[in-house]
């Protein structure tokens, strides 16, 4: 079982010594992977519907920080020398897939292959549309753009001809220090995400805790997995939780090869004192 930590460039997170301190003392303790999410903008008085809280709002305020993943990611590389760095999640129907592939493989060149690209299709049709991007062609535009990116990683030239991207001939250099392209990882708890992760990901992580749903949703990432031909064991599932043992022999039972938590402090000695508490009660007994 991996441990990760989401969250991990929000909020007081932004702060450059802040983030540091938490990726340093992530990978002394021996967790596995730190997850960046993103939002381009939070539109002001937005009336969307926040799909991870009963109240249908974020959290924290519209006006919190929220720094561009990638680059977040890359300072977090510069500073580290083995845990992985993941986005989790940058909107991918938001993005041109030429730029998201050269964002892409430059991190996982500069991070010696640590990078893994986590993708969702969005909530927020007001972020959408202050983008000029239609809201209800984003899940078309999310698969085309995957296609686009493993092409551009394993072709030279790439082409490629969709509804929503065209291009080609053409190259992007650098190609990502992983020989396979870097590993996309879908994002999301509906049905529609799960069946994207089955036909498309190299990963499956929806930000959900619960058993119950959590299965259901895996059983729909396997079933689309075998429909596509692919092999379910190839899809790497991961979950949102608590850093307990309870929690982690929870996620085994269901398959789950990495436990996802929230930053367990915002300053730098509660970071320091609950990294160090998770690193002997939980991963020095896995």
């Amino acid at each position: 079982m991996k441990l990760g930590i989401m969250f991990a460039n929000s909020g007081p997170l932004a702060d450059p010594d802040l983030l540091t301190h938490l990726a340093q003392g992530a990978e002394r303790v021996g967790f596995e992977s730190l997850w960046a999410v993103e939002h381009v903008v939070v539109p002001q008085g937005y009336s969307s519907a926040y799909p991870y809280a009963k109240s249908g709002k974020m959290p924290a305020s519209d006006d919190v920080p929220i720094p561009d993943p990638f680059v977040s990611l890359t300072w977090m590389a510069a500073h580290t020398s083995r845990i992985k760095l993941a986005t989790g999640i940058v909107i991918l129907p938001q993005r041109h897939p030429l730029y998201v592939a050269k964002e892409a493989a430059t991190l996982d060149v500069l991070s010696r292959g640590r990078f893994i690209l986590g993708v969702g299709s969005g909530w927020l049709k007001e972020e959408f549309d202050a983008l000029g991007i239609d809201f209800r062609r984003r899940g078309e535009r999310t698969d085309e753009a995957i296609a686009a990116l493993r092409a551009l990683w394993r072709e030279a030239p790439a082409s490629f001809s969709g509804k929503h991207f065209a291009f080609g001939p053409v190259f992007s250099s650098p190609r990502p220090a992983q020989p396979a392209g870097v590993p996309i990882h879908i994002g999301g708890h509906s049905p529609a995400a799960a069946r994207r992760a089955g036909r498309l990901g190299d990963g499956f992580f929806p930000a959900r805790s619960e058993p119950q749903a959590l299965r259901e949703l895996y059983h729909l990432a396997r079933e689309e997995c075998l429909k596509a031909g692919r092999d379910p064991a190839k899809v790497e599932l991961s979950c949102m939780g608590r850093a307990s043992l309870d929690a982690v022999k929870q996620c085994q039972d269901l398959g789950v090869a990495r436990l996802v938590i929230p930053p367990p402090a915002y300053d730098r000695d509660g970071l320091t004192r609950a990294l160090d508490k998770i690193g002997d009660e939980v991963l020095a007994r896995l």
